[in-house]
């Protein structure tokens, strides 16, 4: 197979590191061909702390989706997060240009430039630039204004920033594992291609995704992101909470959390759990009441979160298909249940769609984040081009950080 049939992921969580390749079909569904994950060891809160440990990881789950896949990888369109992302609402206006007063490509080219020039410090990158709706004079809620006739053209866009020293970091990283760098994705704009629905866009939903450093939340309303936020709160901060709480080592914590942990009160007998001590101390009896104990409190804080930054926007009213939980840190039992009740909308697991094979691995709101960059990747290849390039945004970064050296010295 060509590599330039094939379209590969890179999925850097706090936790996980997953690489997927996969084909696209005629009919717009994706054949997953391999999959490969390894421990995260170099990344907090979605931030790249230690090089050399996050290229390691990097190369071992590329390594075992190549040779799942049995194809070579040589570039990916990798997903990113950490609270340094920050985003704004802009608007953009232009005059059409056509004698005839037809609205054309290049027409909303510009006027998505003209939104996107908004006033950022110079620490600061752009990473997307999406458009919510267009207005032709005074007719709104146009999705595609192309073909369109009118002299004023007006659009909404949707700008997701992000620092660019964390930006470079994460780049560098890609790079110095031997791969290109096709696209910059923010977690919960992926997860949104392989969990939603374009009816749920339309009618209105809540996308949280629960990693393992960040909770990343979307609002999506009239088929178009409307707001998005990154909280510092993840899987990573109830497993911790657990080991501190039984005084157990992480990686027990983490065990007990996957097998045992839930926010449910405890039915039919209160059984106890053999709890491993800390560097040789014996082990301790743990009832499940006392764990869900400390899980939930936890849970709570991070649902109470993305509640927050949900009911500060206009669209509450707006959310009529509900909340959508994805990532690995809302599997625990109960989540979808407590999130419910939070935010008085429905709610359900969002489990990735649209793909063909590997169905026993990639049928999990763990995947969400790595299939939903292949469909974005996907769509941009239909599309003939990208929304915000990665290998720009590496050459934008890289110039940041020139200038400030330059400066310092």
């Amino acid at each position: 197979m060509a590599a330039s049939e094939i379209l590969a992921a890179l999925d850097l969580g706090t936790t996980r590191t997953r690489a997927v390749v996969a084909e696209p079909n005629e009919d717009g569904t994706l054949r997953l061909l391999g999959v490969g994950t390894a421990e995260t060891r170099g990344i907090k809160k979605g931030v790249v702390v230690n090089l050399d440990r996050t290229i390691q990881s990097i190369g071992e789950a590329v390594a075992r989706a190549e040779s799942a896949a049995e194809v070579e990888i040589g570039s990916v369109t990798v997903g990113i997060a950490g609270d340094h992302v920050k985003s704004v609402n802009s608007r953009g206006v232009i005059a059409v240009r056509n004698p005839d007063h037809e609205i054309t490509r290049a027409d909303v080219a510009r006027v998505i430039e003209a939104a996107r020039a908004i006033a950022l410090p110079g620490d600061r990158e752009i990473i997307h630039v999406l458009p919510q709706e267009f207005t032709v004079d005074d007719q709104g809620g146009i999705h595609d204004p192309v073909g369109m006739s009118g002299v004023r053209l007006e659009t909404e866009v949707h700008v997701i920033t992000g620092a660019s020293t964390p930006l470079q970091n994460l780049l560098k990283c890609v790079r110095r594992a031997g791969l290109d760098v096709d696209d910059v994705v923010l977690d919960a704009v992926a997860c949104s291609y392989s969990v939603l629905t374009q009816d749920e866009m339309e009618l209105g939903a809540v996308l949280v995704d629960i990693g393992g450093g960040t909770t990343d939340v979307a609002v999506f309303a009239d088929g178009g992101l409307k707001h998005t936020a990154v909280i510092g709160v993840g899987g990573t901060n109830v497993t911790n909470d657990i080991a501190i709480g039984l005084r157990t080592p992480l990686a027990s914590a983490e065990e007990i959390k996957r097998a045992h942990g839930s926010l449910l009160p405890v039915e039919g007998g209160n059984e106890a759990l053999v709890v491993p001590g800390v560097n040789g101390r014996p082990e301790r009896a743990v009832s499940r009441e006392i764990l869900n104990s400390i899980v939930r409190p936890r849970m709570e804080e991070i649902l109470a979160l993305s509640y927050r930054e949900v009911k500060k926007t206009d669209y509450w009213d707006l959310l009529a298909a509900g909340l959508v939980i994805t990532g690995g840190g809302g599997l625990l039992g109960g989540t979808v249940g407590l999130a419910e009740h939070l935010f008085n909308l429905p709610a359900k697991h969002g489990v990735p769609h649209g793909t063909i094979g590997l169905e026993d691995e990639t049928s999990t709101p763990e995947y969400a984040t790595a299939v939903g960059l292949l469909h974005y990747a996907a769509n941009q290849r239909e599309d003939g081009g990208k929304s915000f390039g990665g290998k720009q945004l590496f050459e934008r970064v890289v110039g940041t950080m020139r200038r400030w050296v330059a400066e310092f010295h």
